[in-house]
């Protein structure tokens, strides 16, 4: 079986952003909230020069209790 070939930078930049928002949905998660449509995105077909982590449409409420746990993070 042939050794497996080493990742490219578009494969590393979508890891990143991968392993980026699955640790930003974990913490939302212990703080009791959930955007569904988390999602990677990358701008160009071929190749991803980086990647972005798209969060998606959240409601109203989801935002403000979003708002009220950076706040209370951002106030300690």
């Amino acid at each position: 079986m042939p050794a497996p070939r080493p990742a490219t930078p578009a494969q590393r930049k979508i890891k990143e952003a991968m392993d980026a928002r699955d640790a930003l949905a974990a913490a939302l998660s212990r703080a009791g909230i959930q955007l569904p449509a988390m999602d990677i995105r990358t701008p160009w077909a071929e190749g991803a020069r980086y990647a972005f982590v798209h969060l998606g449409q959240c409601s109203a409420p989801v935002a403000h209790a979003l708002a009220e746990v950076i706040t209370r993070g951002a106030s300690r």
